[in-house]
């Protein structure tokens, strides 16, 4: 059994919270010099990657800056920090619920993305976290959509990562989330909901295959309802993309709020935060892999469209 080779640690410090760009030059090619494969390769724009090693901003393994004329190698790693995209702030707060030695617990709201990823990088929770907390290695131990809030477990030790990621996908995660939809006494509850759900990279909405195998399933109670808005508990025993969202749409109550299902809407202005999507994680419950111990948090927040209709709706 061949083993993977190892990949040196950064040697470059994070910048606000989020980790430096790291390529892997390939086996074979016909580049003379690094900064042939670079400028091949990343589309950074004319001249960017010449500033770049002129400027001394990509280094090797060891930290050293990549001379704009050194000699291409195969198979070694180079680093660099992207600028990021301007983004608007999230105005906010991560409520840090529980932290020890190895995990962070925290409440994120609406509109915060979890991790660093295309036009979100600074305005995500792993990267404000890194920075708030001062822990550099902080990572996630599983994700929850940008448009929705609540409970995120993130690790603080890498090495430990990967024991609290395996409780999720092995389904040894107890998860709760609240929504509001519309309510429709026609549809009865409580009830499961199975179907088979796919969703392909680059296409903003997943769709259900009718016929096919499930490989999704959702369980919805409804409790309570007034003025024609139901109050419902979504418990997942999967975890497919947008799964929560597809099975209360296929109920024919898509979640208030909800800029894709049933109808995928034009992008809104980056600084809009209004309308957030109205699904939340309210409970996370599990047995520490590392310590053993049986923790349930509880999210402390609310959904606007049920507590203030009209404020949630301006």
């Amino acid at each position: 059994m061949r083993r993977k080779p190892r990949i040196p640690p950064a040697p470059l410090p994070q910048r606000d919270g989020v980790d430096p760009v790291r390529v892997k030059l390939p086996p074979e090619g016909a580049w003379a010099t690094v900064r042939d494969h670079l400028v091949e390769r990343l589309a950074a724009g004319d001249g960017v990657i010449d500033a770049m090693l002129r400027g001394g901003e990509i280094v090797g393994a060891d930290g050293t800056p990549i001379a704009p004329d050194a000699p291409y190698a195969p198979g070694s790693f180079v680093w660099f920090h992207r600028d990021p995209p301007a983004e608007v702030p999230v105005p906010f707060a991560l409520d840090v619920i529980h932290r020890d030695d190895h995990i962070v617990v925290v409440d994120k709201p609406h509109f915060l993305a979890t991790m660093p990823r295309g036009s979100h990088v600074t305005q995500t929770a792993l990267a404000r976290l890194r920075t708030e907390l001062g822990i550099p290695t902080l990572g996630a131990a599983h994700r929850l959509d940008r448009l929705t809030a609540g409970l995120l477990l993130c690790t603080v030790r890498p090495e430990e990562r990967g024991a609290y990621q395996t409780l999720f996908r092995d389904r040894r995660v107890h998860k709760e989330y609240e929504a509001v939809a519309a309510y429709d006494p026609q549809v009865p509850f409580p009830r499961t909901v199975r179907s088979h759900i796919e969703k392909e990279r680059g296409v903003i909405a997943a769709y259900e295959i009718e016929g096919a195998e499930p490989n999704s399933e959702s369980h919805v109670e409804l409790i309570e309802h007034r003025a024609g808005l139901g109050r419902y508990r979504l418990t997942p025993h999967t975890g497919r993309t947008h799964q929560l969202r597809v099975h209360m749409n296929a109920l024919g109550l898509p979640i208030l709020g909800d800029p894709v299902y049933p109808v995928v809407t034009g992008p809104a202005p980056p600084d809009d935060f209004r309308r957030p999507l109205q699904l939340l994680a309210r409970i996370l419950e599990f047995t520490d892999p590392i310590t053993g111990v049986a923790h349930r948090f509880v999210s402390g927040r609310t959904l606007g469209a049920w507590s203030a209709y009209d404020d949630w709706n301006q």
